[in-house]
């Protein structure tokens, strides 16, 4: 049983409640969508094979408890919910990053599922399951990446309707893209409707060069 990889590397969560963490990414390669603003196209095709006990093994030195599966989408390949389960099985505190396309339920309820809906400018927002509100659960959380006025109603609107259907205090991030909306206007936005959202900035980007890989 293997799994392709990307990259493993320990740096800082740099979104969601757990920015500023040390933590140990796991970029699995592949993603069934192609969002416009994506800023792993390199994690498309590029990986090598792996299995999952290698993978338990490749982490173990970093000593690190925050792991985080990513990618691409991390659920286009089916072994990863068996590397989910190992992690958790190991004590780790695992998120899992996904676009929120394909069926969260296959991932251990134990792990934080961070779901990325896609907004109108990603060009891929027909692709969201809306299924994966019902499959949501109170340590899960929501993330909307905007890049226009646009992308932010449609975000707001999604948002309400999740804390209504749910009736849960889910985290719900806005997430400016990085180098077309400015986060002063999102947050004026945030301010004049007064949303209960949190404003998710990429930290990496603004420690590192927002193009270097592996931080």
């Amino acid at each position: 049983m293997t799994l392709l990889v990307n990259e493993i590397f320990h740096s800082i969560q740099g979104e969601s409640s757990y920015a500023g963490w040390p933590c140990v990414f796991i970029r699995l390669t592949g993603c069934n969508l192609r969002c416009t603003y994506c800023d792993t196209r390199y994690a498309y095709e590029e990986g090598r094979e792996m299995t999952v006990s290698d993978v338990l093994a490749g982490i173990r030195p970093f000593r690190c408890r925050l792991v985080q599966v990513t990618g691409g989408e991390p659920l286009v390949q089916g072994e990863t919910p068996q590397l989910v389960s190992g992690l958790l099985r190991q004590g780790h505190r695992v998120l899992v990053e996904t676009n929120g396309s394909l069926d969260i339920g296959l991932l251990d309820r134990e792990c934080v599922k961070i779901v990325d809906f896609k907004c109108p400018s990603s060009g891929q927002a027909d692709c969201n399951d809306l299924l994966n509100i019902e499959r949501l659960g109170e340590a899960d959380e929501v993330k909307f990446i905007i890049g226009d006025r646009e992308d932010y109603v449609f975000a707001k609107g999604l948002a309400e309707l999740i804390r209504k259907k749910l009736e849960l205090r889910i985290a719900v991030h806005f997430s400016p893209v990085f180098g077309v909306l400015e986060p002063r206007t999102l947050v004026e936005w945030v301010l004049a409707d007064r949303l209960g959202v949190r404003l998710n900035l990429q930290l990496h980007k603004y420690i590192w060069d927002p193009d270097r890989r592996g931080v």
